[in-house]
């Protein structure tokens, strides 16, 4: 079964890309040449790149390596998205460019002029003048031979008065197949345009750093004294040869400037190893709260040794809850290890992080994945902070999250317990989004007894 889909996702791959070229390239020319020989290096180049990419992330090739790799072979994940999806959209907009052409074309040509037919005239009859008069019938001459005499010509010169050259009529309407080729270069340099500005406005987006969002979360337990209670919530870091250490010290600046009272970092700090990351997470030492820092595995942790990154989380400062739970003074906060950590035997167990707390108190969770809700309301938890979707990074797909996620972005409610999902701080892959503005979101818990 793997076999058959592995085949099938091939087949969809290559049959799309072979589509992009030939719109791109085969049919913007008249035929074959260098035009379309770079189309296919370039379309074939770009894949080779993402997914050396991929692999050298995953198996931890050298970190320059990684580096030379990533920025070109990513971006080109994220391009021939967008490629695609122009070119898919000027569909739409060819055949009625064609007709419009054509309704031009025969606007402009000329009506032809009614030409008199002339009358026959018999042979010897009598000629009539414009002004009515009949002349007599010439009388037939004889020609005498004549001697040319040779001319010098000379250069004519426009006299006064005279009547200027007319200038050429306009052009001739255009031809069906070069019709044709206007259309699939106006449609093809538009979806070339469409596409590079939208990767490069969304590129533009990650690499500024992330913005701040406010929500306030009533919870029916929170005690007055902890009425606006600020928790700065941010997932998905993603630390990696593409987004490294000057990253980092836009999110820990940014986290310091909303001055919270707790910091919660909900999984997929990073995508690669201590050895060649922990220089970019440094920063985050410097991350300043009144009640500490805390942190959650999520699923790429486990890709990049999560043993390793929750011991240099703890020397940086921050605070594991490896399914885990600290009384502070007006609530409970726990936190679970991701579901990635099953295949290790770290996987999440919601009894030993809630299981004998006192159920009086509030409780605020965090877990890297929004599936974990379900066990979250099992366990009467209060308040859920999770990351994990990107609020699906590149549009659409917000709609393969929602497929896969009970929550993609914002508040939600399930039965007594609310869940937040953070957009995250970074990106995965392609260090570009789309539609789904990166984001560090400051959680203010209201009392209902305030």
């Amino acid at each position: 079964m793997v076999i058959v889909f592995a085949l099938l996702a091939l087949a969809v791959l290559v049959t799309a890309n072979w589509y992009l070229w030939r719109r791109l390239f085969r049919d913007t020319t008249s035929g074959p040449g260098r035009v379309r020989r770079a189309g296919a290096v370039l379309i074939g180049g770009g894949w080779a790149l993402a997914i050396a990419a991929l692999v050298a992330e995953r198996t931890g090739a050298p970190f320059w390596l990684q580096r030379v790799l990533a920025w070109p072979g990513f971006l080109w994940l994220a391009l021939s998205i967008y490629l695609l999806l122009a070119v898919v959209a000027g569909e739409v907009v060819r055949p009625l460019l064609r007709r419009f052409l054509e309704h031009r074309d025969r606007r402009g040509e000329p009506a032809p002029a009614a030409v008199p037919r002339p009358e026959r005239v018999p042979a010897g009859a009598p000629a009539e003048n414009p002004r009515g008069d009949v002349s007599p019938p010439e009388e037939p001459r004889t020609r005498e031979p004549r001697t040319r005499e040779p001319r010098t010509q000379e250069p004519r010169t426009q006299e006064p008065g005279a009547e200027e050259p007319q200038e050429p009529g306009p052009p001739a309407p255009v031809t069906a197949p070069s019709r044709r080729l206007f259309v699939s270069r106006v449609v093809a340099g538009a979806a070339a345009a469409a596409a590079v500005g939208t990767v490069g406005h969304g590129t533009y987006g990650v690499l500024r750093g992330p913005g701040v969002k406010r929500v306030t979360v009533p919870l029916a337990k929170l005690p007055r004294a902890a009425h606006g209670y600020r928790i700065a919530v941010v997932s998905d870091i993603h630390l990696s040869p593409v987004l490294g250490r000057g990253f980092a010290q836009k999110v820990v600046d940014t986290i310091n400037s909303t001055r919270p009272d707790l910091i919660a970092v909900v999984g997929d700090l990073v995508d690669g190893s201590v050895k060649d990351l922990g220089p970019a997470a440094a920063p985050l030492a410097r991350l300043d709260a009144r009640h500490g820092s805390f942190f959650v595995t999520g699923n790429h942790e486990y890709f990049s040794g999560a043993a390793q990154w929750v011991e240099e989380v703890r020397r940086l400062g921050l605070r594991p809850l490896e399914n885990d739970r600290t009384e502070l003074a007006w609530f409970d906060l726990a936190g679970v290890n991701d579901i990635a950590g099953e295949s290790e035997g770290q996987g999440p167990d919601f009894a030993k992080a809630l299981g004998d707390r006192d159920t009086a108190r509030a409780c605020v969770l965090l877990a890297h994945q929004p599936v974990q809700i379900h066990d979250a309301v099992d366990h009467g938890v209060d308040l859920q902070l999770s990351g994990h979707t990107h609020g699906g990074q590149l549009w659409p797909g917000n709609l393969l999250a929602k497929a896969a996620n009970p929550t993609v972005a914002g508040l939600e409610r399930y039965g007594d317990t609310q869940l937040y999902v953070s957009r995250g701080a970074g990106a995965w892959g392609p260090p570009t989004r789309v539609g789904a503005p990166s984001d560090i979101t400051v959680i203010e818990l209201a009392s209902k007894q305030a």
